[in-house]
């Protein structure tokens, strides 16, 4: 028998006979992703243009993956509502000022702590109809219990994620919670971007061979300078340099392809981006 998401959920005290709204978040007009990164996201959430919660006691919360799956984000009780113009502003986000003057309510939601452990672990099947993201309660099938110890949600796509530096020690200091991370980012090769926030600057790498590039960024999580020239001798200078480091992905590569021709897209990326000229980039 295949458990389904109420299934899950009764087993951390969730009642199914209290009035209750799923909800899968994924917007065009906000990154969700950097909301949650930024613990926005319940206050995202709280700010509706229409009376979506009114009638519901709690509220099971989700964000979109790619195609019909969605990340487990928290059970939220619903206490009550008001006027938008009433809710918080906090100057930390900077999405909160439009909410506060466009939504129409303000929804006084408390997450329910007993459901924390499974945040950023079950993973669901939303369904086709993924434009209605408010739903009535649904046994919704579960694709997949991610191990305990994980500090990121889902790996979703190649191209779609942007990693701290200690995001990226996460990944490796509990490497078989984040298994959805290992196998893919060790399955390829490719091109990648480091972004120094505090400076703007940056500096392009690759990898290839047989650890792809799962195997080249494990040494900037140890070291914080992968074993760069130029990194490490800023990081000597500032010791907490890797802290401003933002890892993405720019081109994934085959790690069958040969060293000679990975190079060569990195160098085409290192003069597309100048990294050489006013970046990271000594060579």
């Amino acid at each position: 028998m295949t458990l389904g998401l109420v299934d899950i959920l009764k087993i951390a005290g969730f009642d199914p006979s209290v009035a209750t709204k799923l909800v899968r978040h994924q917007d065009r007009r906000y990154p969700v992703e950097e909301l949650r990164r930024h613990d926005w996201l319940e206050l995202y959430q709280s700010y509706q243009a229409k009376p979506k919660f009114h009638l519901a006691k709690q509220i099971v919360s989700f964000c979109g993956l790619s195609g019909t799956r969605a990340v487990f984000h928290g059970v939220y009780r619903v206490l009550g509502h008001r006027p938008a113009k009433e809710g918080p502003v906090p100057p930390s986000c900077g999405w909160s000022q439009e909410w506060n003057r466009t939504a129409q309510f303000y929804y006084d939601l408390e997450r329910d702590t007993r459901f924390d452990d499974l945040r950023g672990r079950v993973i669901i099947d939303w369904g086709p109809g993924t434009l209605a993201w408010v739903q009535k309660l649904d046994n919704k099938p579960v694709l997949e219990i991610l191990p305990p110890g994980r500090k990121l949600d889902p790996f979703d796509d190649y191209l779609e994620f942007s990693l701290t530096h200690t995001e990226l020690k996460d990944l490796f200091d509990n490497e078989e919670a984040h298994r959805d991370w290992r196998i893919p980012l060790g399955a390829v090769g490719g091109v990648y971007l480091i972004l120094a926030q505090g400076s703007g600057d940056l500096y392009i790498g690759s990898a290839y061979g047989e650890s792809g590039i799962w195997g080249r960024w494990r040494y900037y999580a140890i070291s914080g300078d992968g074993g760069n020239v130029r990194l490490r001798e800023l990081i000597k200078r500032d010791s907490a340099y890797p802290e401003q480091f933002r890892f993405s992905v720019l081109q994934i590569l085959p790690k069958t392809m040969a060293r000679d021709e990975v190079l060569k897209r990195e160098t085409l990326y290192k003069r597309k981006l100048g990294t050489r000229a006013t970046g990271l980039n000594s060579n």
